[in-house]
């Protein structure tokens, strides 16, 4: 990775700056090498997991990896795709004050409506085509809102007017998956074409419309499209766990920093979590506990 990337990018995860990791162009790779290495941990500890595996899914730059994992992308050519997609994303979020605001509402929230009114006030404030918009969908009651910044100001004001249980700003620097990221869709469509894609050997789910990816030309494609479209996490996870009634439900393994989608998956479906394990890159998971 240090070789595509041109930086120490193990030191800089092991020992920070904090800030600096935080940056959309550190922070991508840095998931995207991180999930990797733990698919090589699991390997190692239980490679009949890793040998039976059906399908696989990765939520945002997370897709990247998956894609690896199925044989679809090289590792070094998906790096450095993800090297150029991160550093467009960065310069995209400079270019206008944006954001993202998690939301977890009551069962009336209406998130369409609150993102209009949203947009409205923007306009009222002379910004010109104002972005407000879901740009994630975690599990039932929950989404991401992102946009211009007064937008997301004006909904954490008026939170209860639209029946938001909890707003919280995330650390992001734009509004991803959003058009914001317009300008981040030709570097990356350029890198894809140059890369060679494969079909995936096991089922690998977009983030675009919760599908399974059919060929690489469809690949390439919704790869791009994912930059300013929302991630459709929720309607995927149902995707990948519907089954007949009485059928098992399959072990699933989260592989990378952090246990945020075992977290969504046990909100989406209780009984699919129950067969959940996560595997993190560090070497002693003991330690780390504790």
């Amino acid at each position: 990775a240090e070789k595509v990337l041109g930086y120490d990018l193990l030191s800089l995860c092991l020992e920070g700056p904090r800030d600096a990791l935080d940056r959309t162009q550190h922070c991508q790779p840095a998931v995207f090498v991180a999930s990797l290495a733990a698919v090589e941990k699991l390997n190692h500890l239980q490679p009949e997991v890793v040998e039976r595996c059906v399908a696989a899914a990765g939520y945002s730059v997370g897709e990247f990896a998956a894609l690896v994992f199925a044989g679809a992308l090289g590792f070094a050519e998906a790096l450095y795709a993800v090297k150029v997609r991160a550093e467009a994303m960065q310069k995209a979020s400079e270019a206008v004050p944006s954001g993202m605001l998690s939301v977890v509402g009551r069962r009336e929230a209406n998130y369409k409506f609150a993102c209009l009114e949203a947009r409205k006030h923007c306009e009222s404030l002379g910004i010109e085509n104002p972005v407000c918009t879901v740009s994630n969908y975690l599990f039932p009651d929950s989404r991401v809102i992102a946009g211009h910044l007064q937008a997301l100001e004006f909904l954490q004001e008026n939170a209860r007017k639209y029946y938001f249980k909890r707003t919280k700003m995330l650390p992001v620097s734009g509004a991803f998956h959003t058009r914001l990221m317009e300008p981040a869709v030709e570097p990356l469509a350029e890198v894809l074409k140059s890369i060679e894609i494969q079909k995936p050997l096991l089922c690998v789910y977009s983030n675009v419309d919760g599908k399974k990816y059919m060929h690489s030309k469809h690949i390439q494609k919704l790869l791009v499209k994912q930059v300013v479209s929302p991630v459709l996490w929720e309607q995927t996870m149902h995707s990948v766990y519907e089954r007949k009634q009485g059928t098992e439900f399959p072990y699933t393994y989260e592989v990378g920093p952090g246990n945020q989608l075992g977290a969504i998956l046990k909100q989406c479906n209780l009984k699919a979590w129950k067969q959940y394990k996560h595997v993190d890159a560090l070497e002693d998971e003991e330690a780390v506990e504790t």
